[in-house]
């Protein structure tokens, strides 16, 4: 089972949760919470989490074990379109309290190590435009590798102008070796105005796979392994995704292998304009 539409996955305060074992993997989670009148509480146990809001925001109160209770108020954004949210990080072994008003991601993965709880202001959260043309889409690194510091989890925000593709060409992350490394993969969507977009997922030499969905907010894609991409926002409406990976690998990594028949494509973006709707930011 790849593809989750919104409810599918919820459970207790959580509109999604994506636990290892509700995946059938290994590291990977994600939870989704919308906070109202009632506070959230919860323990992180064995998974290093981030709050991240998606929309509105909340004040996090995060107790390591043995460690001082650290406490932040996340300013957050109006929505995913409106440019990157500040974030904070909660190590494994935390007992942590949210208290707001807002839809709040908490991108998780299973851990060995006890880092310590930090706060990420939006300032610091590098953006950056990819591709040209129709695969022309904006990344937001908040948690990429070499930006900052996890044990296992890696996560980043994409959004695609309406009529776009990304995640393209298609790639895998399946199989170790040169230039790839094994993760998995959640993808977490949320589209602008009420519209959808379409996620593809098709096998590799790792296994059998086939996943063509039409998604729209709150629906969430799988890829344990496979070839991903496209993905497709449908004209007229502009199309984010939470991407959420983690992997056996002592050292984080994103290394991944595009499908041989469609890595042409990226030769032609050279002679091709990043879309000027990009970047995200002003609330188109």
């Amino acid at each position: 089972m790849t593809y989750l539409p919104y409810g599918k996955a919820a459970n207790g305060p959580w509109s999604v949760e994506i636990t290892p074992d509700v995946a059938g993997w290994t590291y990977s989670g994600l939870r989704v919470v919308e906070l109202g009148d009632e506070p959230v509480s919860f323990a992180t146990g064995g998974e290093e989490m981030i709050v991240l809001p998606l929309s509105g925001s909340c004040t996090v109160r995060c107790a390591p074990s043995g460690s001082a209770e650290a406490v932040w108020r996340l300013e957050g954004r109006e929505s995913v379109f409106h440019g990157p949210s500040d974030f904070a990080y909660l190590p494994i072994s935390s007992e942590v309290t949210l208290e707001g008003r807002g839809r709040i991601a908490l991108p998780s993965a299973r851990a060995g190590r006890a880092l310590e709880p930090r706060y990420v202001p939006a300032s610091r959260v590098p953006v950056e435009l990819r591709g040209a043309g129709q695969a022309s889409r904006q990344v937001n690194n908040f948690c990429a590798p070499g930006v900052f510091d996890c044990d296992k989890l890696v996560a980043v925000e994409v959004l695609t102008p309406g009529g776009n593709w990304s995640s393209y060409p298609p790639h895998k992350h399946d199989t170790q070796g040169e230039g790839e490394a094994v993760l998995e993969e959640v993808y977490y969507f949320e589209v602008a105005g009420e519209g959808q977009g379409y996620q593809r997922v098709y096998s590799s030499e790792r296994g059998r796979v086939d996943t063509l969905a039409e998604v729209s907010s709150g629906d969430v894609v799988l890829v344990p392994y496979g070839y991903h991409g496209p993905s497709m926002a449908a004209p007229g409406y502009d199309m984010y995704y939470l991407n959420v990976l983690a992997g056996p690998a002592e050292e984080r990594t994103m290394a991944f292998c595009d499908d041989p028949r469609h890595a042409w494509i990226r030769a032609t973006w050279q002679d091709q304009a990043i879309d000027p709707r990009l970047p995200f930011g002003g609330g188109r």
